[in-house]
């Protein structure tokens, strides 16, 4: 499909997607949106992160939502904050023109008490992590009688933090619910259990390739370098950007603190996001990074969901992620809106078949710095 018109999105939304600059529907939004809009129907979507997922079941929802009715109708589950907050957030935005429909982010890390004082405003949509929604019920703080869409977006993150059993609960919860609909970049055991015991048995599959996830305009690097070298590699790129911004992604909370510390040490105007930092010091450090008081943000890539931050320069891959669909998330942190972007990988010798891994599976071409 050409356009967001010729799949049955309603113009007041398409008024609001101009604005945003959203104009050709993905592969992900021209399949998937017709399928959800046309009837009440379940649905498990294979993609992986930038192909478009939230527009792709965000518009459906926002139109099957009844905005005169002030109950909860729509549910979406993400396993981050700053995913939760970026769903919200994009939904708010594709609403600016039609009648008001209300979302509410909740998570944890942040005070239950002021998130209850939110939810008793008028709330269709809820977008929660899974086990602060199931505090919020416990608490009857939330209504899910009504809820007639549940949305678990990124399920295969949501398993491996843990989630299993707060999905299987939250499910037996909206088990009335019209329409289930399930995306996950990766389909392990536990999301097929998941899809089996609470999705119907015609629930429609659906598969987006990945050749053309990857932004093209982003400039794929690599720097070989012994493990002991890449701090001051790093510390010589940074220097050479000046006041350009980016991102330095590690695999773990340790090394991510680790970093940061020894960026700090050399005069380099960086902080951490990771798993263990309470909210208040999550916000405090994305404002810096925001309003471009810090050059670097260092981050894991579970914390780093979600993140949009304007007019970033560069991506580093101090370590190189474990997934494959994870290096798409990270360098798709630069290059936006039409921009383009570094994506530079320091990497020791016995990590280049790794490189060729991610060339052959994302179609792109890695140029050596040296």
């Amino acid at each position: 499909m050409e356009n967001f018109e010729e799949l049955g999105i309603g113009k007041d939304y398409i008024k609001g997607l101009n604005e945003l600059n959203i104009i050709t529907p993905t592969e992900i939004q021209s399949i998937v949106i017709p399928l959800l809009l046309n009837a009440n129907t379940d649905l498990v979507g294979q993609a992986q992160t930038g192909t478009g997922k939230t527009a792709a079941y965000g518009l459906p929802l926002l139109h099957g939502i009844n905005p005169n009715r002030g109950v909860v109708q729509g549910l979406i589950l993400c396993p981050t904050r700053e995913l939760g907050q970026q769903i919200a957030k994009q939904l708010f935005k594709f609403t600016k023109y039609t009648n008001k429909i209300f979302g509410e982010a909740v998570y944890g890390g942040a005070p239950i008490e002021r998130q209850i004082r939110a939810l008793k405003r008028p709330t269709h949509i809820v977008v929660a992590t899974p086990g602060r929604l199931i505090d919020l019920v416990k608490r009857k703080a939330v209504d899910l009688s009504n809820v007639k869409t549940i949305i678990l977006d990124e399920a295969d993150e949501m398993l491996s933090m843990g989630f299993k059993k707060e999905l299987d609960q939250i499910l037996e919860y909206v088990s009335n619910a019209e329409n289930k609909w399930l995306f996950s970049a990766t389909m392990p055991h536990g999301i097929r259990q998941i899809v089996n015991e609470h999705l119907s048995a015609d629930a429609h599959q659906i598969g987006v390739s990945t050749k053309n996830v990857v932004n093209k305009n982003i400039d794929h690097q690599y720097y070989v370098c012994n493990e002991n070298e890449k701090l001051d590699v790093l510390i010589r790129f940074l220097k050479s950007e000046e006041t350009n911004r980016g991102m330095v992604f590690c695999r773990t909370k340790a090394a991510t603190q680790k970093l940061t510390k020894q960026l700090i040490a050399k005069n380099i105007s960086a902080d951490a996001i990771h798993g263990d930092l309470l909210q208040k010091e999550r916000e405090k450090a994305m404002r810096a990074f925001k309003k471009s008081r810090l050059q670097v943000l260092v981050a894991t890539d579970i914390s780093a969901r979600g993140i949009d931050v304007e007019g970033l320069s560069f991506i580093i891959h101090y370590q190189l992620p474990d997934q494959i669909d994870y290096y798409t998330h990270r360098s798709g942190r630069t290059a936006r809106a039409g921009k383009s972007g570094i994506s530079l990988c320091l990497v020791t010798s016995s990590e280049l078949n790794q490189l060729r891994r991610f060339e052959k599976e994302l179609k792109i071409f890695f140029q050596q710095i040296r």
